[in-house]
This record gives C-alpha cells, sequence and structure tokens, in this order.
C-alpha cells in the first residue's frame, strides 16, 4: 500500500510574489525614466499626483536620517520578514487563499523595495494621495502590497474561527 499522498503546500503563490516585483519594478523604471523629480503631475487634481520622490528609511520616512546603516538593516528585515512567511507557506494548504494571498503579497512588496535599497540606495516613491493641504506620504506598488498584504493577515487571521488546515508536508 502506499504512503498517503501529502497535500500540495501554497509555495505556487509565489508566483503572485513575482508579479508584484515585476510590476513594482516596472512602475519605478517608468518614474524614473518620465517623472521630474519633487514636482507633482496631476492626475485627479485634488486627490491624487505622481510625485518622483525617495525614501531613505522605511514607513513615513522613518530613520530616512540615520547615516546610511538603515538601509542595511532594513533590507535584513525584509528579507527575514519574507523568509518566515515562505516559511508559512510552505506549512500552508494551497487552496488556503486567505492565507496564502497575503503572504505572497507582503514578499512580493518587501523583496520589491529591497531591490530598490539594493539598486539605487533609497526607494523610489511615487503616488501622492490628498485632500487640500493635507498630504498623505507618497509611496509605491510594493507599499500597497506590503499594507494590503498586512490587512489581509490581520483580518482574514482575526475572522478565521479556527486555524486554517495545514498542508501535510512531513511525509514525502
Amino acid at each position: 500500500m502506499a504512503a498517503p499522498r501529502p497535500n500540495p503546500n501554497a509555495l505556487v503563490w509565489l508566483l503572485l510574489s513575482v508579479l508584484v516585483i515585476v510590476l513594482d519594478q516596472w512602475s519605478k523604471a517608468w518614474v524614473l525614466s518620465s517623472l521630474p523629480e519633487y514636482q507633482p503631475v496631476v492626475v485627479i487634481d485634488g486627490f491624487w499626483n505622481w510625485f518622483r520622490t525617495y525614501n531613505t528609511g522605511a514607513a513615513f520616512s522613518f530613520l530616512s536620517d540615520a547615516g546610511g546603516w538603515q538601509k542595511y538593516f532594513f533590507t535584513a528585515l525584509a528579507l527575514g520578514i519574507s523568509g518566515l512567511m515562505a516559511w508559512w507557506l510552505r506549512g500552508t494548504a494551497r487552496g488556503n487563499w486567505r492565507s496564502a494571498v497575503p503572504y505572497a503579497l507582503v514578499i512580493g512588496g518587501a523583496i520589491g523595495n529591497v531591490v530598490d535599497r539594493l539598486v539605487h540606495g533609497h526607494v523610489v516613491d511615487f503616488i501622492q494621495w490628498y485632500i487640500g493641504d493635507h498630504y498623505w506620504p507618497s509611496f509605491n506598488l510594493a507599499d500597497a502590497a506590503i499594507v494590503v498584504g498586512a490587512v489581509g493577515i490581520a483580518l482574514f487571521g482575526l475572522f478565521e474561527g479556527k486555524p486554517a488546515k495545514k498542508a501535510d508536508n512531513a511525509n514525502p
């Protein structure tokens, strides 16, 4: 009698991470080749601009003036979190999209910003939302993927009645 076949894990959802990285890097290449620095280009007057800027820190420019060491710190942090979430994906059943999609979005966004830090020394931001004189800090597609993924992790975790069934990867 054959050994029971393991349930497939959710690592295939890393393809979503790759899509996020590709779209993020494509959008940033467009920004670097097409948008002027620090000058708003109106998309929707009174609400949305393209605004090319750079962030050497993290969310809301946290530690942006720290002298350079933060580039390595945020790179290591993003790689560590991405590795942890990939490990969680390995233990998640492939069909459990409520867990897999948010993890994949966070991984893709984190790696997209790591690419910027390693290639440019900073993260390229270009989406600026505002109402009147109140501006949300500029962000990019990687940042949006991280936020949507984090909200998904929180919401699906909060409203999930019991832990999702994990893939049985212990048996080959």
